[in-house]
């Protein structure tokens, strides 16, 4: 086999990965396959996708899912009629305010980052721990997933706080704490769940295509 014929055999293989792992995004997303019940709320699985690519495949094709992810989300909300879906959509508009610009930072940012950490903490747990695999896999499950969630708390309270405490009827001396209220009660169980996947899932993913990291 030449190097040609190699290459484009690589590229191919990296392409019909990026389109499965895209698919499994998009339908996590725009289903409810993509939220697991954990009793006391649903947790959201559609980043494991990202951060699982993103340890496999590189940080660029991970940020790219990352793309994908942020994608479902400005899709979802543009069409899901809610009262605060305007902080994920330049597209939707609630009582006198509209979705703009920051709307798509929101949505897209948060989700490339999480590609991008999760792939550089695996790396770095990685080298520092004799290259445990499952302390590595699991630590870039964790901090992926807390990447989505402290970004996107915090980005609405920059770019939207007013609008999304009159949205959410909350007075706006007392947003920052009921964000932070949402870190703890929904963003630790899932990097939690998260962690929990990636370890398990990456751990036979990588048996599977016999991927050396």
């Amino acid at each position: 086999m030449t190097l040609t014929t190699q290459s484009q055999k690589a590229k191919t293989i990296s392409m019909v990965q990026i389109a499965i792992l895209s698919a499994i995004i998009f339908l996590l997303g725009m289903t409810p396959l993509g939220m697991v019940p954990l009793g006391f709320m649903y947790a959201t699985t559609v980043h494991i996708p990202v951060i699982l690519g993103a340890i496999l495949l590189g940080p660029k094709k991970g940020a790219f899912l990352g793309g994908v992810f942020g994608l479902t989300s400005l899709i979802r909300a543009s069409f899901t009629p809610s009262p605060i879906n305007f902080v994920f959509t330049p597209f939707y508009q609630f009582g006198g305010t509209q979705g703009n610009f920051w709307s798509l930072v929101v949505c897209f940012v948060p989700r490339i980052a999480v590609g991008i950490v999760a792939y550089y903490s695996f790396i770095f747990v990685k080298k520092c721990f004799s290259n445990n695999i499952t302390a590595a896999l699991a630590t870039a499950g964790f901090l992926g997933s807390m990447t989505n969630t402290l970004l996107v708390m915090n980005f609405i309270y920059i770019f939207f706080g007013k609008s999304y405490a009159e949205a959410s009827a909350i007075a706006f001396e007392g947003l920052y704490k009921a964000l932070v209220t949402v870190i703890f009660i929904n963003g630790v169980p899932e990097a939690i769940l998260a962690m929990l996947i990636t370890a398990v899932a990456g751990k036979v993913l990588i048996k599977a295509i016999k991927i050396k990291l």
